[in-house]
């Protein structure tokens, strides 16, 4: 009995003698409420790691992969009348009445396709980010949509190819964009055309709604018949399905978007960045020309490339094809090297690339292709410390370059020459990156002293390939730099300027 009582003596003692526990209060997330109107939507920043994510990877695919001819327009030329693709279409496939573009639908089965082997791919190609074209302008869902029964897990395929691309991309670590060309769709096909199967009505789900003959123009800003209020509350609706279903990190437009009412532009973006906090995620939506109002989303181009270093970050996309965005029969593939030295500039100017591949209509991925995107990830393997996560630096490089800055610039970037070099900057360092080998010495003049540029000694200078320290000497006319006598590679090569801190 004494023992117990003992006992209830010291737990007494104890607690009085002890403080109570502090409780961390954690502070709570303020979300901000998007409205859709373009003041508020300007409260919008981009994410930090979009400022890190400098390349990524996506793919058109559909059934105008079915006819691998020509372009990815084949759907619209097809219709056409005196088009030299309506001309091959007829005489391969018959009239227009008889086999229309929903006849390709059947034969676009994908029995090859591997969602986790193609999100493999492209995270062995270096990509940070990845996915599907989840509607091109020919009307085809690319998801189960509840939408419509024109989709690829009903028809076709007869799988959610969004849905298996979404899945297989995050299990690779990397985020996932899809992209958006519904609003293409109207006046696409002439559904006013009774020679065709365009103009039944029975095929209005794919072809779109009944336009007057002459309404398709090309993103002038003019429109004579501008679609109806139908058909912007579906190009919505489909949106706000594909983000409900698969939660995209990243949602990229094509142009021609001002078909759109604006109101049905902003509403779409007050709904992604809403439903981006409720899943606990930063988000980003790309634009072309004005179809956003400037600082509520990531400008891109196509095709092209910005002409100088610039504050705001901004994407290209462009296609691993020099001609075509899907798969066609005779690929003019760009080469690794081409891919390689249009990366590194973009990247100097505070750009990111996001480059597409063109898939068979049976899911295999061409030899080309794959190649070249291998080789693209042994490269970034090397030297992808001199492009993820960097910044640009004070000049985006120097040497010759014949850069046309805008939309739809058809770049054949000549093969790039010694004095070809881009910089970029890191955690207090920088790189410097020749787009081609320079022999024996690299002299870059932007380091001259008389330059001024370099507000820190230079304490060591590296290959960044190989991690071999170079000798190097700083003069009134640049930095001079001792390669070594084997070049560590057959891309752009690297320089690791490391600066006192």
């Amino acid at each position: 009995m004494k023992n117990y009582l003992l006992i209830l003596f010291a737990v007494a003692l104890f607690s009085c003698n002890s403080k109570p526990k502090e409780t961390k209060t954690e502070e709570p997330v303020v979300k901000t409420e998007y409205t859709a109107d373009w003041e508020s939507l300007k409260q919008y920043k981009v994410p930090e790691w979009w400022l890190n994510t400098k390349f990524g990877i996506y793919f058109h695919w559909g059934p105008y992969s079915v006819p691998a001819h020509e372009t990815e327009w084949y759907a619209i030329h097809m219709y056409t009348e005196g088009h030299k693709i309506r001309k091959y279409h007829e005489e391969k496939y018959g009239n227009l009445k008889d086999f229309g573009y929903k006849d390709f639908i059947p034969m676009f089965t994908a029995e090859k396709f591997n969602a986790d082997e193609w999100a493999k791919l492209f995270k062995q190609s270096g990509a940070q980010f990845a996915g599907p074209v989840a509607e091109h302008a020919d009307g085809f869902a690319m998801w189960d949509s509840e939408l419509t029964k024109w989709d690829a897990m009903d028809m076709g395929p007869k799988r959610d190819i969004v849905g298996e691309m979404e899945k297989a991309v995050r299990k690779q670590g990397m985020k996932f964009i899809a992209t958006y060309h519904r609003h293409w769709l109207y006046a696409w096909y002439p559904t006013w055309d009774k020679n065709t199967d365009a103009s039944n009505p029975e095929y209005a789900g794919l072809y779109g709604p009944y336009v007057p003959e002459g309404s398709f123009v090309m993103a002038t800003g003019d429109y004579p018949n501008p679609p109806k209020k139908e058909f912007h509350e579906e190009w919505l609706n489909r949106l706000n399905e594909l983000m409900d279903k698969y939660q995209p990190d990243i949602i990229w437009f094509d142009n021609k978007m001002d078909i759109i009412e604006e109101a049905y532009r902003k509403q779409f973006l007050a709904n992604y960045y809403n439903k981006a906090q409720d899943w606990g995620r930063e988000v980003v939506c790309t634009y072309k020309f004005t179809d956003m109002a400037e600082g509520t989303a990531v400008l891109d181009l196509e095709r092209s490339r910005m002409k100088e270093k610039k504050e705001f970050p901004w994407l290209t996309d462009d296609s691993i094809d020099w001609k075509a965005w899907c798969n066609i029969s005779d690929p003019k593939y760009k080469t690794t090297n081409r891919l390689i030295d249009f990366l590194v500039d973009v990247v100097s100017k505070n750009g990111a690339v996001l480059l597409n591949v063109t898939p068979q209509a049976d899911g295999v991925m061409p030899e080309g292709v794959k190649t070249r995107l291998l080789e693209m990830g042994e490269w970034l393997k090397a030297n992808g410390e001199a492009i993820y996560g960097t910044r640009p630096w004070k000049v985006y490089g120097e040497g010759p370059q014949e850069i046309k800055e805008g939309h739809l610039s058809e770049d054949k970037n000549k093969d790039a020459v010694a004095e070809d070099i881009r910089f970029s900057t890191k955690d207090g360092n920088l790189y410097a990156i020749a787009l081609d080998w320079p022999k024996e010495k690299m002299m870059i003049h932007s380091l001259a002293k008389k330059e001024n540029l370099l507000t820190k000694e230079i304490e060591k200078v590296s290959m960044l390939a190989t991690g071999e320290e170079l000798k190097w000497e700083l003069t009134e006319d640049g930095l001079s730099v001792e390669l070594p006598k084997e070049k560590p590679g057959d891309f752009a090569f690297s320089l690791k300027i490391e600066l006192k801190k």
